[in-house]
């Protein structure tokens, strides 16, 4: 669904022509989708066209990227925990 939804934003009916699900089932992924943030729904009559919400997705795939030690800060990380701490020397 999101993958869909990153071309272009889709209504409800649009979205469901792709998956053999229920009308209540999809419902329920868009519930799903919307309290982790990840689509907005704006509504129109009696139409509900979702549209992906980039920025909360890639920051949390930034997030994860780090979290296994690739991404754009993944060097930096190895760089400091590579990096012998200075202390006062005893």
């Amino acid at each position: 669904m999101l993958e869909l939804l990153r071309a272009n934003p889709m209504t409800a009916g649009e979205l469901c022509e792709h998956f053999p699900v229920s009308k209540p089932t999809m419902s329920a992924h868009f519930n799903v989708l919307k309290e982790a943030d990840l689509i907005d729904a704006s509504k129109q009559g009696t139409t509900i066209t979702y549209r992906i919400k980039l920025s909360v997705l890639e920051d949390a795939l930034l997030g994860f990227a780090q979290a296994l030690g690739i991404g754009p800060d993944a060097d930096t990380a190895k760089a400091d925990r590579n990096t012998p701490e200075q202390g006062t020397g005893s």
